[in-house]
């Protein structure tokens, strides 16, 4: 049987619980749930990209994608894209976004599947957070 292997890329801090940033088994990857945090600074807290969807919706994309990396994966890899926004008001913005940042990545292969709801994060300002599923080969 294949073992788990725990994923932190160099960019994020040790998860505030019992979790892992992403799981790779076999050619399976899971990215947990990601938010806008700018990358980790030693002695320092997460602090959050920005106030704006834009910009943290930006960096929660470069977050995911990091952990996709080191798994050995990329965007075209992935199968399943959740996406959870603190406010429907978002979600138009949101797809502006999102929909820009797959077209600036140069996909080979068609867009994951992909769900939205609507929920409340627990960092203050939090707008959005994303997790992701791979497949990779």
């Amino acid at each position: 049987m294949t073992d788990k292997t725990a994923l932190t890329p160099k960019t994020h801090t040790t998860p505030p619980a019992k979790f892992s940033h992403g799981v790779k088994k076999g050619n399976i990857l899971q990215v947990a749930g990601q938010v806008g945090f700018l990358p980790a600074e030693e002695g320092k807290p997460p602090t959050p990209a920005g106030p704006t969807l834009r910009e943290q919706t930006l960096q929660t994309l470069a977050n995911v994608k990091a952990i996709l990396q080191e798994g050995g994966a990329g965007w075209d890899d992935a199968m399943m894209i959740r996406v959870y926004l603190t406010d429907v008001a978002h979600f138009a913005e949101f797809n502006e976004i999102y929909n820009a940042y797959f077209e600036e990545q140069g996909l080979t292969q068609p867009p994951a599947a992909r769900t939205t709801v609507y929920v409340g994060l627990p960092g203050a300002g939090l707008l959005v957070e994303i997790d992701a599923l791979a497949v990779l080969g």
